[in-house]
């Protein structure tokens, strides 16, 4: 036990060594320090130095783990052994030395990730901020941003209930009204504020960095896995795109399709001959997932799961999956997770948009479509997208909302946007399949200029959905809402989710860049969305709240806008109401497959 104990400090203090370096590496500078500061840059320089002397020694520290861990694990068998004939107090000691183990273990793997981390760091291009704000820095400017939205929210309800209650009294209607108009400025002026606060102080340029670099990292591993080395021997997912349902849906289907070629690091063949949209298939108007494998053949086939020995698998849609995998949406893979849930505030939309972003590559005709569209109708900023949806889903999975409606958070918008741009022309790109929404809007809101075509409602209808006029429609809709500044629409609607999901590809990070009318965002077959509660809480007045402890996982069914939301208590497993104020979110990470070995290639 000599020998293993001396051993353990060799290696711990190598992991030790590791992390100081680190730490020295990723401190962020003072306040007065600035890229160009040279006692900033002669701190970088020697720990990117001392940092390359390590990445030497890794190699070798890794060696000396295994081979003390094949020592111990000798041991262990040993002592085992030893316990079948002297009682407890072997299997004590053989238990001790593989707890031992498995700690160095693990702060090995902490070392790394911050040699992983480092990387990222001393690869920074010039000029690109230096400066990297903590985890807990980032929530919780977020979450001070989510209790202000939150508390007006319940304010201005509580306010308008009241109102109700007085109608006969015409003074206290009008004072009413004058505290709504005078604390919907309040709130406005703050959340400026706190936007301006996530601006400063090189945050800005931090974000715009990591959002690029982030990007690159998953775009370069999603192209890697759609071009193997040797399509004939490569392992294949297989997705056929006939499920039977709307265009949203049907992006979506492929979109899980490639989550889980990726969770099981397989080659995606997307089967689209006969679509239903375009009977030409998938790359008659997106360019192909991949240049080099399209061969759904092979030398073994099974329907899913399969093994790890299949080369060809089937996937099913995510309705009918069985031995769902962890992976699934809202999942986020673990190996970027710290970095995502430090830059984004919805890091399941920024992941879904990862895979749209490579997905809904135009062909050039589909682009030269969008762009002779945008020039006719004179698409620019600023712009609001609403997405209006009626026909068939009114009534079965959504409520009928108004026009007004809509229209008065675009109207809240375009008044916050005057705090800091004085001339605002007030644009609004209304995409919807009732051709007489355009009309409407125009009718009732003269002072807005409306781009959108009736013309694309009239294709949207049930009766003409599946046609070339329709899709061209559809893909229209969506390109253009995800361009806008501001998304306003009904988060039930697969177009609208579909929009928000690209528009996190495009901004670093637009997750408070909408307003749903209805749901919170969701995934459809999606595995549970999780809140914890940060605070307790004692129900009041209303009977349907829930009472909370810190630490309770709620899983949410809905936010009804009005600082409360809903759902279940996994502890005590009521339903009903509580306050969206004391939340946070739950980040659902999973394990994925290591794309170490194409990390690594990129960078040489």
């Amino acid at each position: 036990m000599r020998w293993v104990g001396g051993w353990a400090w060799r290696v711990g203090g190598a992991v030790g060594v590791i992390w100081l370096v680190g730490v020295a590496l990723l401190a962020p500078p003072g306040p007065s320090a600035t890229s160009s500061d040279p006692r900033l840059a002669q701190r970088l320089q020697r720990a990117v130095h001392d940092l390359d002397l390590l990445k030497k020694q890794n190699d070798d520290i890794r060696q000396v783990l295994h081979d003390f861990t094949k020592q111990v694990n000798s041991l262990n068998n040993d002592g085992a052994r030893e316990g079948r004939q002297e009682g407890a107090a072997a299997v004590q000691t053989s238990s001790g030395n593989t707890a031992m183990v498995a700690e160095l273990q693990k702060k090995l793997e902490h070392a790394q990730r911050m040699l992983q981390q480092a990387d990222v760091t001393a690869d920074r291009k010039p000029g690109s901020s230096d400066f990297t704000p903590s985890l807990e820095f980032e929530q919780t400017r977020r979450l001070v941003g989510k209790g202000v939205q939150e508390t007006w929210w319940y304010v201005s309800d509580q306010l308008q209930q009241l109102r109700k209650k007085v109608a006969a009294f015409t003074d206290y209607t009008t004072h009413i009204d004058q505290i709504l108009e005078v604390g919907a400025d309040h709130a406005r002026v703050t959340e400026y504020d706190l936007h301006r606060l996530s601006h400063l102080d090189g945050l800005g340029s931090w974000r715009e960095q990591e959002a690029a670099d982030l990007s690159g990292l998953i775009q370069n591993r999603i192209h890697a896995l759609q071009h193997p080395p040797d399509c004939a021997k490569a392992r294949k997912l297989i997705c056929n795109l006939n499920k039977g349902c709307g265009y949203g849906c049907q992006i979506h289907h492929v979109v899980y399709c490639f989550i889980v070629a990726y969770g099981t690091k397989r080659t995606l063949i997307l089967k689209s001959r006969g679509w239903r949209y375009n009977k030409a298939g998938w790359e008659d108007v997106f360019q192909p997932l991949s240049e080099t494998c399209t061969d759904p053949s092979g030398y073994s086939h099974s329907h899913w799961p399969g093994s790890n020995e299949t080369q060809v698998v089937d996937l099913p849609i995510i309705d009918t999956l069985s031995q769902r995998p962890p992976y699934l949406p809202l999942a986020i893979p673990r190996d970027i997770s710290e970095r995502l849930t430090r830059l984004h505030g919805d890091p399941a939309a920024w992941w879904i948009g990862q895979f749209l972003k490579y997905m809904l590559r135009l062909q050039p005709k589909t682009q030269e479509m969008l762009d002779s569209m945008a020039e006719t109708l004179g698409f620019q900023k600023p712009i609001v997208g609403v997405h209006v949806r009626r026909t068939d889903k009114v009534g079965t999975e959504a409520a009928f909302h108004s026009i007004e409606e809509y229209m008065s958070h675009v109207e809240n918008y375009y008044t916050a946007l005057k705090l800091h741009q004085a001339d605002v022309v007030k644009r609004v790109y209304l995409a919807s399949d009732d051709p007489t929404v355009i009309s409407e809007a125009q009718k009732k809101y003269p002072d807005y200029i409306f781009l959108g075509d009736s013309n694309i409602a009239r294709t949207a209808a049930v009766a003409t959905r599946y046609t070339d006029a329709s899709l061209k429609g559809i893909i229209a809709d969506v390109h253009f809402l995800s361009l806008t500044d501001y998304l306003v629409c009904t988060f039930s609607s697969q177009v609208c989710r579909i929009a928000y999901e690209i528009m996190q590809s495009i901004h670093p990070d637009a997750s408070s860049y909408y307003r749903s009318l209805d749901d919170v965002y969701y995934y459809g077959g999606q595995n549970a969305h999780n809140q914890r509660a940060r605070f307790p809480h004692t129900p009041r007045s209303r009977s349907d709240e829930m009472a909370l402890k810190p630490g309770d996982i709620v899983g949410i069914a809905g936010n009804h806008w009005d600082g409360y939301s809903k759902g279940v208590n996994r502890r005590t497993r009521q339903n009903g109401l509580y306050p969206s104020y004391k939340m946070e979110e739950v980040v659902d990470i999973a394990d994925f497959p290591s794309y170490a070995e194409i990390d690594k290639g990129s960078r040489t």
